[in-house]
Formats: C-alpha cells, structure tokens, sequence
C-alpha cells in the first residue's frame, strides 16, 4: 500500500527533531520516490549524504537512492555519474547495475547495457524486467540487429517525438536574483539583436547564435533560459537527453533536426539544450560510431548549413565543460562560454528575497542571512528557506497560530544547509590548472581566487 502525506508528515516532524537519523531520512526519501515526488526525494538522500560519515555503511544506499531520484526526473546525466561509480565497486549493487544498464540502453549503448544487465540478472534474478530485456534483445524475440552499440530500426517510419508544446515563460530577468554579468551578456548576444534587428542586418549580423552556461549544480542556468525567452517573450523549448537519444539507429539524429525544425518555425524561439555535455560530448573519447554521428548532426544543425536559424537563440547548460566536443566551441556555435558561479552576497540576498516572495514574513534582515551562507547555490537557498518553512509549520500545527518567517528562523535553516557547490569546485580546479591553455577556466581561478 502506497504511504499517504499524512505518514510522511509525520515522520518529517520526526525527521525535525533528530536531522541526522539517516535511516530515518532513508525511509522518508524511499516513501516519496514511491509516490512519485522525486525532487523532493532528490533533497532527502541529499541531506542524508551530508549526515552519513564517509566510509559510512549506508553511503552505497544512498547513492543509489539519489540516482534513482535523478533518473526519476530525467536528469539522466547526475544519475549516471553516480552509478559509474557505484558500479565500479568491487561488488556491485544488482540493483545499481540494473539501473545503469537501463540508462545505458536509452543514451544508445546497448552493448554494454547488455552485459550490465546479465550480471545484475546473475547476482539477483528478482530484478528481471521484461520490458527492458525485450528492449535489449534479450527475450529471444528481437530480430533486431546491434550496429556499434546501437539497434536498428526496421524503416525510418517511427512515429517523431512530440515537440508542439512550446512554453511561453512568463518570468523574466527581474526574477533572477543577481546573475547581472550573465544577463548583460545575454543582452548584447540576444535580446540587443533582436530590439535592434535592422541595425544588425546593415551590418551583416545574423540575428541568433550560441551561449553556452557552465558552472556547479543549482545555480540558476536553466532559470535563466527560461527567464531570457520570457524577457524577448519568444517561444521555449526544454531539450533533455531523453528528447534525443534513441536506441534505433539514426533516430537521434532525427530527433536533433525535428527540435531545430520547430524552433524555425517558431522564431524568435529559444532553444535550450540542458546537460548538453551528454549529446556533445567529445568524440575521441566515444566507442560508437552511431553516438559521433548524433554528435555531427548536431554541429550541422548548429551551423545552419541547408536550414537558416535566423530567429532562433540556442542556449545549453552543463556542469562538465571539459567534456564538450572542442568544435561547439568554434564561432557561430556555442562561441560564447559564460561561467555560472554561485550567487555573490547581494546575489544571495536577490535570491532570498524573491525565494520568500508570497511568504508571510516579518522585517526580515536579507542581507544578514547572506553573509550567513557564503558559498551556497540558488538551490542550496531555497532548501535554507524550505527548512525554515517546514519548521514553522510545525510549530504552527502545534500551537494552531500561523506566525511569520523572522530573520533568526532562517539563521537557524541555514546552519543546517551544506554547501552542494564544493565537489564540483573541486573537480573544476584541476580542469583549470591542468587543462587551461586557452584560458577557458579563467573564470574559474578567478572565482576561486576571490574566496
């Protein structure tokens, strides 16, 4: 029977008086993944990661959670980069195998898929699935051949993906906290062009074009996607992994142009690529021919080679540039490269303050509370403001009167809120001394530099 909010309520006040009962928390997240509130679930495992003591003996369960809740959501990329080192393990989980070999199989590496899943299947055959067996040919009713890691399709008659829900987002840059370098940028690349497109044209200036945003998890790059097609008021199109990979052969490719296609003939559109790292990766390192095609597909939609982009603002996100396939980054593709860092302090305060837009508050000190929380990401603020929520409402139920957020509960959240920024400025740092010579991560140093 599946758990009720009522049950979860409860053990979440629980959760409120011992933070760092991890099978407390463990339970909690399991119980939301299994009603389908993975981001929530997400931020669970997330804390309890942060209580668990490294070499911990639920730090395996826990990552595997948090990869279930990433692939829950689509994020494909998160919940692959945990499980290659769950995977990696001496001994496996079963269930991390299983769940590597079905990510596997959807990013078009059946082989390996394949032979992921046998040995999740010879560890514990509980965790056969027929659905993904069949999809890997391994029911013994495939006719289906695998050509470099991928399936082929019988004709090129599959049904296309579906990509007539265009957004029209409603936000713009006055509901990014801070960010004014990021915004100035997109000004001069986007929205200037596109207020002034007849003096461009004098000039032989293409209205379009390519920014690429990197930086730590949570910072705000999709956020700020949407809010540069609210401010142009252009049409938005979200493009996740699974928008474009396919396991038969020559459908991402088609995939990749049908997404181009509709951003034409919906210009001005904004067409934004998140995890791009995972569609542009750099083909050197890549084993299947089929993923090298998916990747000069995409360059050839980029440069507009047959089809005019006139019109249409390509933006992609990623936390792993060093990733990328070094042609995005040639003019007229992704030539911009914009470093996302964690809010600065008036940054912070911006975001707190939007973050508590609509809340009841009293005279709350914004700019105390970002001097606080130094370090944190836009999404490290909204679970500092989340908490501080959560235990007003309990306090609230207890005594029946509703009071208002002051500036001690948020003190009092944001001790309890790590920052999710240092892994990835660790990782970065050896990128920017090591593998710098073309001053791509100068931003980075200079970030690092400044703390």
């Amino acid at each position: 029977m599946l758990p009720d909010a009522n049950q979860i309520k409860a053990l979440k006040e629980a959760l409120a008086f011992s933070p760092d009962n991890v099978p407390l928390r463990l339970h909690v997240a399991e119980m939301l993944l299994g009603l389908g509130e993975a981001q929530e679930a997400q931020q669970e495992f997330a804390t309890a990661l942060t209580h668990e003591p490294d070499g911990g003996t639920n730090i395996g369960t826990i990552k595997l959670g948090l990869a279930r809740a990433y692939e829950q959501q689509g994020k494909n990329t998160q919940s692959l980069l945990i499980l290659e080192e769950l995977v990696n393990q001496p001994e496996p989980d079963p269930a991390a195998l299983s769940l590597h070999s079905r990510l596997l199989m959807r990013s078009g590496d059946v082989d390996q898929a394949v032979q992921q899943f046998r040995q999740a299947l010879e560890k514990d055959s509980s965790l056969q699935d027929s659905s993904l067996a069949q999809q890997l040919g391994m029911d013994g009713s495939s006719s289906n051949d695998v050509i470099d890691g991928r399936v082929t399709a019988d004709s090129w008659n599959q049904a296309p993906i579906d990509t007539s829900g265009l957004e029209r987002p409603k936000i713009g840059f006055d509901s990014v906290g801070g960010m004014e370098e990021l915004k100035e940028e997109i000004r001069l690349k986007i929205i200037y062009p596109l207020n002034n497109a007849e003096l461009y044209k004098a000039y032989g200036k293409t209205i379009g074009g390519g920014i690429l945003m990197y930086g730590p998890p949570g910072c705000g790059k999709t956020h700020m996607a949407r809010a540069t097609a609210g401010e142009i008021n252009a049409s938005f199109i979200p493009v996740g992994l699974n928008d474009v990979l396919d396991m038969w052969l020559g459908n991402s490719e088609r995939n990749l142009h049908d997404l181009f296609e509709q951003a034409r003939r919906s210009a001005p559109c904004v067409l934004f690529f998140d995890e791009v790292d995972a569609l542009a990766s750099k083909r050197t390192d890549l084993r299947q021919s089929a993923a090298r095609q998916t990747i000069n597909q995409f360059l050839s939609e980029l440069d507009g080679v047959q089809y005019s982009n006139e019109g249409v603002l390509i933006l992609a996100a990623t936390n792993a540039p060093w990733h990328l396939d070094s042609a995005f980054r040639r003019p007229g593709r992704f030539d911009r490269i914009l470093f996302v860092p964690p809010p600065d302090l008036a940054a912070r305060a911006a975001v707190l303050r939007l973050l508590c837009k609509g809340k009841p508050i009293d005279n709350i000190d914004f700019e105390l509370i970002a001097k606080k929380t130094d370090k944190l990401s836009g999404a490290d603020l909204k679970s500092v403001v989340d908490t501080a929520v959560e235990a007003k409402l309990q306090e609230a139920m207890k005594t029946g009167i509703p009071k208002p957020l002051t500036t001690k509960d948020l003190q009092k959240a944001a001790k309890t809120v790590r920052p999710s920024t240092r892994e990835w400025f660790g990782t970065a740092k050896n990128y920017a001394v090591h593998a710098n010579q073309d001053g791509t991560y100068d931003d980075i140093l200079n970030y690092l530099n400044q703390r």
